[in-house]
């Protein structure tokens, strides 16, 4: 599950700041967002709208960045974001999954 996110971020990434920029350093759990990918904060706007275009509400990136000082911001890594997203889509499927087996048999 973590590859499939990081690929798609890597994927959202390229679309942000450019193909050529990531060819030359790939992106990996460990690349950090300002001293690897030198994004800014034009940039992390673009990423919180295609998170949450892909993932829905429940993936804030503006959220999740409020939570952390300046200094976590500055050394987050995409690792970071891909266990936070792991994490709000998992919770998000075992509510469906809790929901759909708790919702009584339709009767027909």
């Amino acid at each position: 599950m973590a590859a499939d996110i990081l690929a798609e971020i890597t994927g959202m990434l390229v679309e942000i700041v450019g193909d050529e920029f990531l060819l030359a350093d790939e992106v990996t759990m460990k690349t950090t967002f300002n001293e690897d990918l030198a994004l800014e904060s034009i940039e992390f706007v673009a990423l919180a709208e295609l998170l949450h275009h892909r993932y829905g509400a429940e993936v804030d990136l503006m959220g999740f960045l409020s939570e952390k000082d300046m200094d976590a911001i500055l050394a987050m890594s995409v690792g970071e974001l891909v266990t936070h997203i792991g994490w709000i889509t998992h919770a998000s499927l075992a509510r469906v999954s809790a929901a759909t087996a708790a919702a009584p048999a339709s009767e027909g």
